[in-house]
């Protein structure tokens, strides 16, 4: 990578029906809530006030249509990154932690412990999944250097990709980074070493007073 680095903006998709019932929602390509509409609305707002130079998404609908209103803001066109796609969650695909856990005690509590040497029955191996999704961002920086780039994408695969970068283990990203909240934004500056995580979950909508790092929370 040559020059000075690129900074991504990386975002989390907005809601959908699955994601409000808390179920899991991998390959599975779900549309947005009402409530995730407001929210893609929210982030064209911020990126109106904040211009970006490019906007990379997942090939999932859920998280081109979150872009959708901030490329109309900014006159882009958004570029697609087939490896920018969230976790396949096998066997768990479209439910809850509580009805797995449910007839898989066992293999709920291993993947408390540990979800990377424990995943779920039938899922991409998160290893895997980190390995794409950073390569992707590596991809993204290196063809945007000294540009500011809105990448936006799926919690999971962005909490993998995290640790991966800032060389945490990957089996803690649950507990490291228990959740990056619908369209907050999460700066990240990617060099020949490593990530620089320069905020994380910073609500895109403007209010009286935004801390600089949030941390998340959730399941």
């Amino acid at each position: 990578m040559t020059g000075s680095p690129a900074l991504l903006l990386l975002v989390s998709h907005g809601q959908t029906v699955w994601h409000a019932e808390n179920r899991y929602a991998g390959v599975s390509d779900i549309a947005l809530t009402d409530e995730g509409r407001r929210q893609a609305r929210q982030l064209g707002e911020w990126a109106a006030r904040h211009p970006v130079d490019a906007i990379w998404t997942s090939p999932l609908r859920r998280a081109t249509e979150t872009a959708e209103p901030a490329c109309r803001a900014l006159g882009l066109v958004p570029r697609r990154e087939p490896d920018l796609r969230e976790c396949d969650f096998g066997e768990v695909e479209g439910r809850t932690f509580a009805e797995f856990a449910a007839g898989h005690p066992g293999r709920a509590e291993a993947y408390r412990a540990d979800p990377v040497v424990h995943p779920f029955p039938g899922a991409e191996d998160p290893r895997t999944a980190a390995a794409r999704g950073t390569m992707a961002l590596r991809r993204i920086a290196h063809g945007h250097p000294g540009r500011r780039v809105l990448v936006v994408a799926h919690s999971s695969l962005l909490r993998l990709v995290l640790c991966e970068l800032l060389s945490i283990p990957l089996g803690s990203y649950r507990q490291v980074f228990p959740k990056l909240r619908n369209t907050a934004i999460s700066e990240v500056r990617i060099g020949e070493r490593g990530g620089e995580l320069l905020s994380l979950n910073v609500p895109c909508a403007p209010g009286p007073s935004r801390p600089a790092i949030v941390p998340g929370t959730g399941s």
